[in-house]
């Protein structure tokens, strides 16, 4: 008889550690002297630390760790400004700890690791200077937090209080306050009050308008409260379906289906639920690097894919003029309807539902000047990059919000005969991992 050999749990093991390079992810990477690979959250390169494992066993290809002690500290170390931050508590931000230059020279290190290691591609040869960019305002001194963040998910623990997830799990770490909520969801006092019989809270803070919304899950048979907030506030309520195919619909309760968001000079209705920049500077930022990329001109064709509800479509159509024409595809329904809503001024604009990859084939376009897309965390991939190659735009602005997906369709679209012209980097969500990211493509020359 053979036995299986149960693989030895590692979760509470501590080791000492030198602190390696940062890692995509919100981690830096370590080794143990038997070298064994940690993952190790709480840390900075160049650190000395106790990190103790938070996930893995003995036949893990790696472990997950937290930084518990730290033997030696980076110069770009600061205390959490937060008191819900650290090992084992809220998982919403991964750099409180460092510095904020230093936050931004980290998420450098790691779009530079990914455009090598996926693309063979180094900053300059996709002409990037090497800096991600704070949004004007956001350069604050160590220690403090921009308040940035104007749609939060809030999670609902057994006692009906509101909180944050912890990092990879769904435990609740109850807060009183999230330092980077902005200023409008902060005034919700949604952390003041209890939630019985609630699973989420999502909280809108529209940019410009002075909309707010919440949007409201039950638990499992569980019923509406009265909600009594400290601001003006629209409720909006998830109804899950029942079935394998059901859907997840949202139902308004009172006030507006919808915030009204400003951007580019126009005012944009976002529907519950619909997607929009966290950041109140983020619309404008990332409009004004495509637009200054892909340098639009009157009567030109355009594409707009994965399109959301029409932002840069807008902006294409107020910039390209009567003769010019835009086509935008975009997979949420309620996105669309909120697009058509939005660009229903512009005569010469279209917008199709479906999926890019599916749609944009079945359009029967067979060429496009420009071409923007900002695809979802996993990227366009091969077969769409293929298509937006063979309608031989001019140029392209690839607009990312993970550096290893724009890597990965940065080599599909060099594959397809497209180079990068310029990239720059934004530090979209201070105190976390995530920035966004601008890629402006154009053919490359023959031979090159």
């Amino acid at each position: 008889m053979s036995s299986t050999r149960t693989p030895e749990s590692l979760v509470g093991q501590e080791y000492e550690v030198e602190v390696g390079p940062v890692a995509h992810g919100g981690h830096c990477v370590a080794r143990t002297a038997e070298g064994r690979v940690l993952f190790v959250r709480h840390a900075l390169p160049g650190e000395r630390v106790v990190a103790r494992v938070t996930e893995g066993d003995s036949d893990s290809r790696f472990l997950r760790a937290d930084a518990v002690t730290v033997l030696y500290a980076s110069k770009d170390r600061v205390e959490a400004p937060c008191p819900f931050a650290g090992p084992g508590r809220c998982g919403g931000c991964d750099w409180q700890h460092a510095k904020p230059g230093a936050q931004r020279r980290l998420k450098a290190d790691v779009l530079t690791e990914q455009l090598s290691r996926l693309a063979g591609l180094t900053p300059e040869d996709v002409n990037w200077d090497g800096t991600v960019e704070p949004a004007p305002g956001d350069k604050v001194p160590a220690g403090e937090v921009p308040a940035w963040r104007t749609r939060v998910q809030y999670a609902v623990d057994e006692d009906g209080r509101a909180g944050l997830r912890r990092h990879r799990s769904h435990e609740v770490e109850p807060i009183d306050r999230c330092l980077i909520a902005a200023e409008g969801v902060s005034e919700l006092g949604i952390e003041k009050r209890q939630w019985p019989q609630i699973a989420g809270i999502e909280a809108v803070a529209a940019t410009g308008s002075g909309d707010r919304q919440v949007v409201l899950t039950p638990r499992p048979g569980g019923r509406l409260p009265i909600v009594e907030l400290d601001r003006p506030v629209s409720v909006l309520r998830v109804a899950e379906g029942k079935g394998r195919n059901a859907t997840r619909t949202i139902h308004r309760v009172h006030g507006r289906p919808f915030v009204r968001e400003r951007a580019d000079g126009r005012t944009w209705r976002v529907g519950a639920g619909g997607f929009w920049q966290v950041h109140p500077r983020a619309a404008e930022l990332l409009v004004d690097a495509v637009m200054r990329g892909l340098t639009p001109r009157k009567g030109e064709t355009a594409l707009d894919l994965y399109c959301g509800v029409g932002l840069f479509a807008g902006a294409l159509a107020d910039r390209l003029g009567e003769r010019g024409a835009v086509l935008g595809i975009e997979s949420a329904k309620q996105a669309v309807e909120d697009a058509r809503h939005n660009l229903a001024d512009f005569d010469r604009v279209r917008i199709e539902h479906g999926k890019v990859d599916q749609v944009l084939p079945r359009t029967g376009i067979t060429e496009a000047d420009i071409v923007v897309l900002d695809p979802p965390r996993a990227g366009a991939g091969r077969d769409t990059v293929r298509t937006i190659a063979s309608l031989t735009p001019r140029r392209v602005a690839y607009v990312a919000c993970d550096p290893a997906a724009l890597a990965r369709d940065l080599a599909y679209f060099r594959d397809a005969g497209y180079k990068p012209r310029f990239l720059r980097a934004f530090d979209l969500f201070p105190m976390t991992h995530h920035f966004e990211c601008v890629a402006i493509l154009e053919p490359a020359a023959k031979g090159s």
